[in-house]
C-alpha cells in the first residue's frame, strides 16, 4: 500500500511502501517519462523533475533513505489459526520530497500521462476518456501517487483553499511546456526558510505560485533565455545560483 502523509515538520511529503509499492510506482513514473529525450525537447527541465523523484524512489529500495515498520494485519492468535509463521510487522522503504517539489511533480504528471497515452495508442486523438487511458496500469499507478499526495494535501488544507489547489493543479493537457524549473528551485528554498509554523499557511500560496505563470515567473523566464542566448546552452542549463538552506524534515 502506498502511504503518503506530511512529514513532521511540514517540509514535504514522505513517500513509503514496500518493496512492491515503490518499484511499481519507479517502473509507471519510468514508463510515462518516456527515456528518449526527443519526445520531450519542451519538457526536459520538467523530465529531470521527474527523474529525480525516481533517483530516490531507487534509492529509497536500496536502503538509503529511510524506513520504518507498519502492521502487517498479523498477530498471534490470528497466525495460531492460520498455522503460519508470519511477522506482526511489515518493513516500508520511505524517501521523501519537498512539498513545492511535489506540487510540481503532480502537475507535470498530468501532461506526461496525457502524452503516454498518445503514445500508447499510436494517434494523436486519443483523449483521456479512452477506456484503454482509464485501465492502462501504469496510468493507474501514476493516478493513485497524484490522488494519494491531493488526498494529504486535503488534509492540510482549508475547504475552500483545496478546492482552489485542484482547480489550479488540473487544467486541459497540456499546459506545461517550458516551464522553466528553476522557478521550482526558487519556491521549494522560500518555502523551507519560512518556520515550520507557517508553512501550511502559505502551501496553499505556494500552489498558486507553481501553477500560475505571475509576473515574476515571467522575468525569470526572460533573464533565463537571455542567459541562454548569451552562453549558447539550453534554458534547462542556466543555473541561477540558488543554495538550499539547512532544514529538518
Amino acid at each position: 500500500m502506498l502511504i503518503i502523509a506530511s512529514t513532521p515538520l511540514h517540509a514535504g511529503i514522505s513517500v513509503s511502501g514496500d518493496r512492491r509499492d515503490l518499484q511499481t510506482l519507479y517502473d509507471a513514473l519510468w514508463e510515462v517519462v518516456e527515456p528518449e529525450e526527443a519526445l520531450h525537447q519542451h519538457y526536459e527541465g520538467s523530465r529531470l523533475r521527474v527523474l529525480g523523484f525516481c533517483y530516490d524512489l531507487r534509492h529509497a529500495l536500496m536502503g538509503d533513505r529511510d524506513v520504518e515498520f507498519v502492521d502487517s494485519g498479523m498477530d498471534a492468535a490470528r497466525a495460531v489459526y492460520m498455522g503460519v509463521i508470519a511477522p506482526e510487522k511489515s518493513l516500508y522503504f520511505q524517501c521523501n520530497v519537498m512539498w513545492p517539489e511535489a506540487i510540481f511533480i503532480m502537475m507535470v504528471l498530468n501532461d506526461l500521462t496525457w502524452m503516454y497515452a498518445r503514445r500508447k495508442a499510436k494517434s494523436n486523438m486519443m483523449p483521456l476518456t479512452d477506456w484503454r487511458a482509464q485501465w492502462d496500469p501504469v496510468i493507474a499507478q501514476v493516478r493513485l501517487f497524484q490522488s494519494e499526495t491531493a488526498v494529504c494535501l486535503k488534509g492540510l488544507l482549508s475547504e475552500a483553499a483545496y478546492a482552489r489547489a485542484l482547480k489550479l493543479m488540473n487544467r486541459s493537457f497540456p499546459w506545461m511546456e517550458n516551464y522553466r524549473t528553476q522557478w521550482v528551485d526558487i519556491q521549494n528554498v522560500r518555502y523551507l526558510d519560512l518556520g515550520p509554523e507557517y508553512r501550511l499557511e502559505k502551501l496553499s500560496i505556494t500552489v498558486k505560485r507553481l501553477a500560475d505563470r505571475n509576473a515574476e515567473y515571467i522575468g525569470l523566464e526572460r533573464k533565463i533565455l537571455d542567459a541562454a542566448a548569451h552562453y549558447k546552452c539550453t534554458a534547462d542549463g542556466i543555473d541561477i545560483g540558488l543554495e538550499y538552506p539547512d532544514f529538518e524534515w
